[in-house]
């Protein structure tokens, strides 16, 4: 028999010790040394997504106001691993809950001192979280053909959106990112998929859904309320199609395309966010992009990546609501710690900050 090489014998053991831990076993904590925030702090919260079955998944902080980041703050603080691949953190109300895909759950913590509130388990394969109400939350979902409700108050499921197509297992509308306006959400279906779900979250039901490009992914809504959206095309070989990666402008009013941006074959759209105002676009397509809303003309680079690989790397994106400042994720070569660029308005470097394996997802603490 071919003896493994002792590099493998490492990875395969790291991956046994991690999947037989118990989310309630202690690790050692390092004193996080931040006091607890306060309403008028301003900083933003990080996800380090890890690598997919490492348990190496991780939440920074940054301080802004202070200047300073602060990593591992939810092992730190909890003495808990966070879990495998995180993907998205949402606040609501004083608790901030942190989406953990390939781990099933969703972890809750106070968003002012990190601390431990609770869990929400039986999930198959979570995304993102977006907040209805007080008592009623959506969960978006990889594999489950159904966006999951909740509710936050007892931290629990209580009960389910058929979005399941009748199709094979990668075509049933895998749901990603979630926006609402007035009465509906609006649900992006990224893997082998190239739906908007339309969905009444008064009566909890898919009701319509829009056509757009292939794989589409990251969303965000204009001062005008229309829906932009970040489709990556596809990749060379799928079974559900390879086109041009596509941005795509939709009036959520009608429901109806407005304009459409074509891209490269091989270029990846996504990460989409938007500056305070919401009159100004941003995305990444190996370099930062930005668009204005009501521009008709085609997006221009603000930013240059260092890369020249497709998914080398930036792999996310912030916009500060307040200066306008652009955060970047640079995860490097998704293996080693990550670090965030951060820009001025105009695209200038200002800052560099060291984080953890796989940044990608920001989150701005906003003053209450």
């Amino acid at each position: 028999m071919q003896r493994l090489k002792p590099y493998i014998l490492f990875l395969i053991l790291g991956w046994v010790l991690s999947s037989c831990m118990h989310d309630e076993e202690l690790w050692e904590q390092d004193p996080l040394n931040i006091g607890v925030l306060t309403d008028s702090s301003r900083g933003v919260f990080i996800i380090n997504e890890g690598n997919f079955m490492y348990d190496n998944a991780s939440l920074s902080y940054f301080d802004i106001d202070n200047d300073s980041i602060y990593n591992d703050i939810f092992l730190n603080t909890n003495g808990l691993p966070l879990g495998d691949v995180a993907i998205s953190i949402e606040i609501h109300g004083d608790l901030a809950y942190i989406v953990i895909n390939n781990s099933g759950k969703i972890y809750i913590i106070n968003k002012n001192d990190f601390s431990y509130q609770g869990k929400i388990t039986g999930l198959t394969s979570p995304r993102y979280i977006y907040f209805i109400s007080d008592e009623k939350a959506y969960v978006s979902d990889l594999y489950a053909r159904s966006i999951t409700i909740i509710n936050p108050q007892t931290q629990s499921i209580t009960g389910y959106i058929n979005v399941n197509n009748g199709e094979t297992q990668y075509y049933q509308h895998p749901t990603e990112e979630m926006v609402q306006i007035g009465p509906y959400v609006f649900a992006s279906c990224w893997s082998y998929d190239n739906k908007i779900l339309v969905i009444n979250t008064q009566t909890d039901e898919l009701i319509d859904s829009i056509t757009v490009g292939i794989q589409p992914k990251s969303m965000v809504l204009d001062k005008n309320n229309m829906l932009w959206v970040g489709c990556d095309g596809g990749f060379q070989g799928s079974t559900y199609g390879y086109e041009e990666a596509s941005l795509v402008k939709i009036n959520t009013t009608t429901l109806q395309i407005e304009q459409e941006w074509i891209f490269e074959l091989e270029d990846d759209i996504g990460r989409l966010a938007i500056n305070g105002s919401r009159d100004t676009l941003y995305f990444l397509n190996k370099n930062v992009f930005y668009q204005p809303v009501e521009s008709t003309g085609n997006p221009q680079i603000i930013i240059h990546s260092p890369y020249s690989g497709n998914f080398e790397g930036f792999n996310g994106l912030g916009i500060d609501p307040v200066t306008s400042e652009i955060y970047v994720a640079d995860a490097k070569d998704f293996n080693q710690s990550g670090r965030i660029i951060k820009y001025s308005s105009n695209g200038t470097a200002k800052d560099t900050l060291n984080c953890g394996v796989i940044p990608s997802f920001f989150l701005f603490r906003e003053l209450d």
